[in-house]
């Protein structure tokens, strides 16, 4: 007999810039026998500097979400063939590759086949979009973005953690020339920096960031499957010192053409032409945005329970 408890499968793994922390994790839930149980998956993913496996940042989201749903089945995905190529991915491989990996990796497991729920934790969340808007099968129902950057960054302004000295020398990279096709390829945090001051040269050279955010051209398949959606959370961290813009966080960014004041999704360019669409899933009620106090990716378990664990469910 099969037990009628929902089980899972998360995929685990930290696509981020700023240190060991909490970060980009999928999660993927799904009930043993699709015919008579609703799906139940999550797909999770993290930050930079960090790993699959790290027992302090991904290996503890990834034991605490197995302690509140209990039966879960955990995978975690590795970005290359060891924990180190997979701490490395998340400064130096190519978002575009890192993306059709996760893609194909979804797809090929039958677990997720009926949907699932993807969080997404600092750059991991912006990754997360990108299979949603490119890769629909298996179909993803909700994505939470904790501290993603979805209009990107515009400065590096602190990198905590071992990693540390990596951070200086990216700082260095991208304040010289983001957008030169070298940087562009092999640096990660160039591949989601937005420059205020050269946007036309941020909409041609973009290899990730303008593509997804829909800048060059409209990919209705983009937007179509975005909008599959049935919600989309957004967590923003109101003391955040390391992502600049903090608005990004919630789909805002700088006026174009300077640095210094910001504008919020409903005001963008982006929401009014509604090239994503961002503004009619706004009006269905399927965008949420939440706030918590504290610096990026800084939250306890209370609060990710009470906050999060109900998209998930």
């Amino acid at each position: 007999m099969l037990s009628k408890k929902p089980v899972g499968c998360q995929l685990c793994r930290y696509w981020t810039n700023n240190g060991p922390s909490v970060a980009y994790c999928p999660l993927a839930l799904r009930a043993l026998e699709e015919r008579e149980w609703p799906y139940h998956q999550e797909v999770m993913r993290l930050i930079n500097g960090d790993n699959c496996c790290n027992p302090l940042s991904m290996g503890a989201i990834k034991k605490m979400v197995e302690e509140e749903v209990p039966g879960i089945y955990v995978l975690s995905l590795m970005i290359g063939k060891s924990v180190t190529e997979d701490t490395e991915s998340g400064f130096f491989m190519d978002v575009n590759e890192q993306v059709a990996f996760a893609c194909n990796k979804l797809a090929q497991d039958p677990k997720l086949k009926a949907g699932y729920n993807a969080m997404g934790f600092s750059q991991g969340a912006q990754f997360l979009r990108a299979v949603a808007q490119r890769c629909p099968n298996p179909p993803m129902k909700a994505l939470i973005s904790v501290g993603g950057q979805h209009q990107g960054v515009y400065g590096l302004p602190r990198c905590p953690g071992e990693s540390s000295h990596i951070c200086d020398w990216i700082r260095k990279k991208l304040n010289s020339g983001a957008y030169t096709d070298a940087i562009q390829k092999h640096l990660v945090q160039a591949q989601y920096w937005h420059d205020p001051l050269n946007d036309d040269l941020y909409k041609q050279h973009s290899l990730f960031l303008a593509d997804i955010n829909q800048e060059r051209v409209v990919n209705e398949t983009y937007k179509k499957n975005l909008m599959s959606l049935e919600k989309f959370v957004m967590v923003k961290f109101l003391q955040d010192s390391i992502v600049d813009p903090v608005v990004s966080e919630w789909f805002g960014f700088f006026k174009t053409g300077q640095a210094e004041q910001t504008e919020t999704l409903q005001e963008s360019a982006l929401y009014k032409e509604d090239r994503l669409g961002l503004a009619e899933m706004d009006k269905a009620g399927k965008l949420v945005f939440l706030a918590t106090d504290g610096d990026h990716l800084q939250f306890n378990r209370e609060w990710f329970n009470a906050k999060l664990l109900p998209y998930i469910r």
